[in-house]
């Protein structure tokens, strides 16, 4: 008599493990997010995937590339949401405002996305540089944004010569800050810091890098 593994078509198995590898690194982002990478236990990833320790081990390997993983997973899965935001098909002022839009809702919503790329930079990026694929994986966006700007300045919306990892960055910072150190801008500006000032700021924040886009006289 066949065993239910050997029953399962190759189909059901690739997904079978799809599904595990993707358990496996949520719970490792949440892991290494809450606990930093001194911090962090294969056991807990284990328990909260639902896997086995040792099927993590045979998927990735030791904790070091199950870290590595996880910092690859955080970029892929901002990659992922940009894309669903179709900027080829906005106008070029729309498609910034979507951009930032998005940018500070996964900052929001993810927030092991923050922790984690804190916890990089305080160890000096040691693993980001050595993932290969990392520079890769940002590529999807920075040719996006290339697009984008170029049909701002064609419609005459934006100047030409700007590096869309710069403007990326410019992105990122307006919308990191005020959710990266909200307690702390809570605490000592006393701002009422919430949901719908978070919207807000997106939106004036769009308007400050339009303003920073159009064409200098």
């Amino acid at each position: 008599m066949k065993d239910g593994n050997a029953k399962r078509s190759p189909k059901t198995r690739r997904r079978d493990a799809e599904r595990s590898r993707k358990l496996i690194l949520q719970a490792a982002l949440e892991e290494f997010s809450t606990h930093g990478h001194s911090g962090a236990r294969i056991d807990r990833i284990a328990q909260a995937a639902g896997i086995s320790k040792p099927m993590i081990y045979d998927y990735f390997g030791d904790k070091d590339a199950v870290y590595a993983a996880a910092l690859t997973e955080a970029y892929v899965q901002i990659r992922e949401g940009e894309q669903h935001l179709a900027l080829d098909a906005l106008a070029p002022d729309d498609a910034i405002r979507a951009l930032v839009r998005f940018t500070t809702h996964h900052f929001r919503e993810k927030p092991w996305f923050i922790t984690m790329l804190n916890t990089e930079n305080l160890r000096g990026g040691e693993t980001i540089r050595r993932i290969h694929d990392a520079a890769g994986v940002q590529s999807v966006l920075v040719k996006q944004l290339d697009v984008l700007l170029r049909r701002g300045v064609a419609a005459g919306s934006f100047r030409d010569g700007l590096d869309p990892r710069e403007v990326y960055v410019f992105i990122a910072s307006l919308c990191w800050f005020p959710v990266s150190n909200v307690h702390t801008l809570r605490a000592v500006f006393q701002l009422p810091i919430d949901d719908d000032w978070l919207d807000r700021q997106a939106e004036e924040a769009s308007d400050m890098i339009l303003l920073w886009l159009r064409p200098r006289t």
